[in-house]
């Protein structure tokens, strides 16, 4: 009876054991389940990003956008349905986040290899580290197990996402709600070395701001007129150099007061972010490394795991 009584308890701690470890995310979550998972994700992003490198940069701003918002649950991929408003519509989503048809082709390539196995919150997580290194940026181990949520946040998206306008202080506030510090937002921030942004997210830095190069903004406001409401969606490069190159001319370019966006120069403005912005100008590694640890620190946020959630088939809607 003793007997019985222990290998009891032990099947119990073993079950609550097993129970805390599927709790978790881990670089091999898939190693059994997927094996393929990695092959599938880069045969349907690799030719995306051939036919438009900035589709990298839109898929990164994809993993952010999700993650500040419910945290990494594929929440942002929903489309509208009835009880649910997509984040799509939310402000910081509306007219400029892309790259879904993107998410969908590689979603459709690993249900191939393996149906109903890998969350699209693990597709849009690994194709976001894909992203970096196939625009020339580090690379790293990304922690994968996480579900798909059955809810989206429209609120969340307009609150909880910092905005272009954003000073210093309100950046670091709505990154630390997230977990992450002032010095991973300087690092995470440094993802706007590739990629666009509309006229409307920068019209009030190239008009009114005056921490601005002169001739910058001039070259600027030749495509975006002062106007509301007058080309708003008129693309510029985040980094005037290489917006499909992964490195630190970001970084250079605030130092000369050359950023595109007021959230942007706030970083570079006679704060507490300046030595560390420096520190980037000066070494690229140093940039590399903290934006790794900051991306990994990002992916934790609020995961989905165990039997939280759903694996959606259609990364679009739930099932």
């Amino acid at each position: 009876m003793a007997g019985r009584a222990s290998a009891m308890v032990f099947s119990l701690v073993l079950a609550l054991f097993a129970g805390g470890a599927s709790a978790q995310l881990s670089t091999g979550f898939y190693s059994n389940s997927c094996p393929n998972m990695l092959t599938a994700v880069r045969s349907a992003l690799r030719p995306a990003i051939a036919r438009e490198r900035r589709v990298g940069a839109s898929i990164l701003r994809l993993f952010f956008h999700d993650c500040f918002v419910q945290g990494c649950d594929a929440s942002l991929l929903l489309d509208d349905a009835p009880g649910l408003q997509s984040e799509k519509n939310a402000v910081p989503n509306m007219n400029s986040a892309r790259g879904f048809d993107v998410i969908d082709a590689i979603k459709a390539a690993v249900e191939k290899t393996c149906p109903g196995v890998v969350s699209c919150a693990d597709v849009l997580a690994v194709a976001a580290e894909e992203s970096v290194v196939a625009l020339g940026g580090p690379s790293w181990e990304v922690k994968v197990g996480r579900r798909d949520s059955t809810t989206a946040s429209f609120n969340g998206a307009n609150n909880d996402i910092p905005p272009p306008t954003s000073g210093l202080a309100n950046l670091t506030s709505l990154f630390a709600a997230k977990g992450l510090s002032q010095k991973d937002m300087v690092a995470l921030s440094g993802a706007h070395t590739i990629g666009l942004a509309r006229c409307t997210n920068f019209r009030g830095h190239i008009y009114n701001d005056t921490d601005i190069d002169a001739g910058f903004a001039r070259s600027r406001q030749s495509n975006c007129p002062s106007t509301t409401g007058s080309g708003d969606n008129n693309l510029a490069p985040l980094d005037l150099q290489t917006p499909t190159i992964f490195e630190n001319a970001y970084y250079k370019n605030l130092v000369q007061k050359r950023a595109l966006l007021h959230s942007d120069q706030e970083l570079f403005n006679g704060g507490a972010a300046d030595a560390q912005v420096r520190s980037y100008v000066s070494s690229q590694e140093a940039f590399f490394k903290d934006f790794v640890v900051g991306m990994i620190k990002m992916g934790d946020v609020a995961p989905l795991t165990g039997s939280n959630g759903q694996i959606r088939k259609n990364c679009r809607r739930i099932n």
